[in-house]
């Protein structure tokens, strides 16, 4: 996740975007919002609340491989499966990457608590201890930041045992966190991180995980360049 979470932590410090989690949702229940103010909330009289009321998601999970062969998942809630098949095709397509078949990459992905603390928060002999108390599984560095995995049933205590100590922070979810990361750099690195924009600017896309690592310094300058 350390490439992913790098540039989801320059996007947020941007101003960019957790907003996008639950588009999907926040839309329909405008939508259920307005017909109801517009036209009563009866829904045997109101053809436009019957309508949204009635509109079904299926939450589906699409994998495929991004420039220089990043495994990539995505979690999807979509009112048209096929509909939205076709348009992460395309976005895979147009920036370097294919979408796969069921299966293809979800075996080098693991569901696990996954934080991440900025160095500047804390220092690593204080951060560890916290951690191994509270029964995280293991602590990476990566550069900036601490990358911290947990077990899904372990996620919760280690959060608040960070809390406690009045250590922010940064990302703390429950992800489908990989195994391994793949580099890339170059033309590569500005396709993966065109195609995670984009995928992540799509309505029905809820999460996109990835492994790609990218170095900090051609991120930064990455982002900057956008």
């Amino acid at each position: 996740m350390s490439g992913h979470s790098k540039w989801a932590t320059i996007k947020h410090k941007k101003g960019a975007a957790d907003a996008r989690r639950g588009k999907v949702f926040t839309k329909l229940i405008k939508e259920i919002t307005v017909a109801a103010r517009i036209s009563g909330g009866d829904a045997d009289s109101n053809p436009r609340l019957r309508t949204a009321i009635g509109t079904t998601y299926e939450e589906v999970t699409f994998e495929g491989y991004g420039p220089g062969g990043v495994a990539m998942m995505l979690e999807v809630a979509t009112d048209n499966r096929n509909r939205t098949l076709s348009e992460i095709r395309h976005i895979f397509s147009k920036n370097g990457g294919n979408l796969g078949e069921h299966g293809c990459v979800s075996w080098m992905f693991g569901k696990k608590g996954y934080v991440v603390v900025g160095k500047e928060n804390t220092d690593e002999e204080t951060l560890l201890n916290l951690i191994t108390e509270a029964g995280a599984e293991d602590m990476r560095d990566d550069g900036s930041q601490w990358e911290i995995i947990t077990s899904p049933e372990a996620f919760h205590q280690v959060v608040e045992k960070l809390k406690a100590a009045h250590v922010a922070p940064q990302t703390a979810e429950i992800a489908m966190v990989p195994q391994s990361n793949v580099k890339v750099s170059g033309k590569g690195a500005q396709q993966m991180l065109r195609l995670m924009e984009e995928l992540e600017d799509h309505d029905d896309v809820q999460h996109v995980y990835a492994n790609f690592e990218i170095e900090e310094a051609e991120l930064h300058a990455l982002a900057q360049a956008k």
